[in-house]
């Protein structure tokens, strides 16, 4: 069974997109820790990222650096912390979350934000990335 992952790739669910090219896709996550909160990820349906191809693996990895750069001048933080758990959807994806401390890489406060509010942070964090 296709992950929701898997259907935002298709383009079946709607997403707020932050980048696209051939092998990976990076979108806003639905529940965000702090804004600006990004997932990156492989096309392909892997859930063990220890388990994604090279190819694919890496392109996640230079994309996740671009990406990482663009929401650190979007939000100010003091860094963009990344996170690999996989409990919530067994389809392998890296977390960047804008950070001020370890403190701000818990789940426990990740909350939905209003349309308007996701918009606003995607195109900001669009604005300012550099491929």
């Amino acid at each position: 069974m296709a992950t929701i992952f898997t259907k935002i790739i298709k383009g079946e669910l709607p997403c707020y997109k932050i980048h696209e090219d051939e092998l990976t896709i990076s979108f806003l996550a639905l529940d965000q820790v702090h804004l600006g909160h990004t997932l990156v990820l492989p096309k392909a349906e892997i859930s063990h990222w220890y388990e994604v191809p090279e190819k694919d693996y890496l392109q996640v990895a230079k994309n996740a650096q671009v990406i990482a750069r663009a929401i650190k001048k979007s939000t100010e933080c003091s860094r963009v912390g990344t996170i690999v758990a996989g409990f919530e959807v067994p389809h392998y994806h890296l977390h960047l979350i804008p950070s001020w401390s370890i403190a701000d890489l818990s789940f426990a406060g990740a909350k939905r934000r209003s349309d308007q509010e996701m918009k606003d942070i995607q195109q900001k964090i669009i604005s300012f990335l550099k491929f």
